[in-house]
């Protein structure tokens, strides 16, 4: 069996775990991220592959090479992580302070987003020429798109699904303003005259029967559904998969958005309310798709 390490890093936490060949998910560890500043950052993404490689009692020389999903842009030629909204990373060289580090020459970088994509559609076993979709909501909004087994990129920032304007209360907003973690946040803060509450809270308020919630989750379910249509309208995909912890952690939202979608499509478009689903891998499938990827370049 080969091995991986595939790391997963955000602006929260960096996730590292070992993947065989088969995509199989055999040691993990998780650290607190430090965006403090560009070393600090990446002592951390160190300190998760050398956690998750003590916890399994293999070494570097045990591995095939390392997969890396960073957030925002990356240069994969380069081996740049070219820019982040939330990381101190700005044409930082992960790829070089890697190969540093642990001494293997087999690195690949792409977007986290793209990574757990990858994870997503070969669980899938999605059809060479069909387009498949994943779409995470967590923090933020994204999406990634692969068509016919190849990931569509566009000039090097396509699938900023996020970045989208939906009609929220008479305003356009874009869309993870609104519908990603923070975005619930703020629109239960700002509708109910509430403090400070978590998104957490608002769900599990909602799921209590506490009315005042409804049209909170009612607001996020509309302007998601006005995202996806975009999806449906432009892309008509062949399957959509979610992943991020707002709908991972409350798939009922699942349910309200393909109502909302479907006053929007036109009876032809319909067909993907029935191949729309949750991410099985959940949270793990950033350090899944990042090690699954080593395995491409063998």
């Amino acid at each position: 069996m080969k091995r991986a390490i595939g790391i997963d890093i955000g602006g929260t936490k960096i996730a590292a775990g070992i993947i065989s060949d088969t995509g199989g998910l055999l040691e993990r560890a998780e650290v607190k991220s430090d965006p403090s500043d560009r070393e600090n950052m990446f002592a951390r993404v160190a300190e998760a592959v050398e956690q998750v490689l003590e916890k399994s009692d293999l070494s570097m020389d045990d591995m095939e090479g390392i997969g890396v999903g960073v957030p925002g842009k990356v240069d994969q030629e380069k081996g740049i992580a070219v820019f982040q909204n939330n990381l101190p990373w700005q044409q930082f060289p992960i790829t070089a302070s890697l190969e540093e580090r642990f001494g293997t020459k087999l690195i690949t970088i792409d977007n986290d987003v793209y990574m757990a994509a990858f994870a997503e559609w070969k669980a899938a076993q999605v059809k060479n020429d069909e387009t498949f979709v994943y779409v995470t909501v967590s923090t933020g909004i994204s999406c990634s798109v692969i068509h016919k087994g190849s990931f569509f990129r566009g000039a090097g920032f396509a699938g900023e699904l996020g970045l989208i304007p939906v009609l929220s209360h008479g305003a356009n907003e874009r869309l993870e303003k609104v519908a990603s973690g923070p975005g619930i946040q703020e629109l239960a803060q700002k509708s109910l005259k509430l403090g400070a509450i978590s998104t957490k809270k608002v769900f599990a308020s909602y799921l209590k029967g506490k009315q005042e919630f409804g049209p909170v989750i009612d607001e996020v379910a509309n302007t998601l559904a006005q995202g996806l249509y975009a999806i449906s309208s432009i892309l008509d995909p062949h399957k959509l998969v979610f992943g991020g912890s707002v709908i991972v952690n409350n798939p009922f939202l699942l349910e309200l958005v393909k109502e909302k979608l479907k006053v929007y499509q036109l009876p032809e478009q319909q067909h993907l309310l029935g191949k729309m689903s949750i991410s099985t891998l959940k949270q793990d499938n950033g350090i899944i798709g990042a090690g699954w990827r080593v395995f491409e370049r063998l």
